[in-house]
């Protein structure tokens, strides 16, 4: 039986997921030691940092979460009292949420680590390898997030 062998190591989705789940591990570290953050809450309370109010619906697309993943890190930032439900005044069933002075203050301390991380990150490469890696990126997501 003359079978095609997957290389897996090879294969740019294998590749891709290994190194996002290796950036956003090591990522984590800052949000995780400072404060206690699970990726999901981190990225829930820099969307909400970043947009000022959003939905969770709007929060689960923006960083591509389940919808039970969100909903358990808002209830978290909730309980922490950084953020705050409303409900839309428009549509009864949609609640907004918005950082409350205690989030903001967390996200502004955050943004910096966050920031200085992606710098020596991009530090690593070559200004060439930088340009080549921002080119690459903006042609998959072309490709796949149209």
């Amino acid at each position: 039986m003359d079978t095609e062998i997957l290389e897996l190591e090879m294969f740019l989705p294998y590749r891709l997921n290994r190194l996002a789940d290796a950036v956003s591990r090591e990522f984590s570290k800052i949000y995780r030691d400072r404060h206690g953050l699970t990726r999901p809450e981190w990225r829930a309370l820099a969307g909400l940092g970043q947009h000022g109010t959003m939905t969770a619906t709007a929060i689960g697309e923006q960083s591509a979460m389940h919808k039970t993943k969100v909903s358990r890190a808002v209830a978290e930032l909730e309980r922490r009292k950084w953020l705050v439900r409303t409900q839309d005044p428009a549509d009864r069933r949609v609640e907004n949420l918005t950082l409350t002075k205690k989030g903001e203050s967390v996200y502004r301390e955050l943004v910096p680590m966050a920031k200085a991380y992606e710098q020596t990150l991009l530090a690593r490469m070559s200004a060439r390898e930088r340009n080549d890696v921002a080119s690459g990126i903006r042609a998959i997501e072309a490709a796949l997030l149209k």
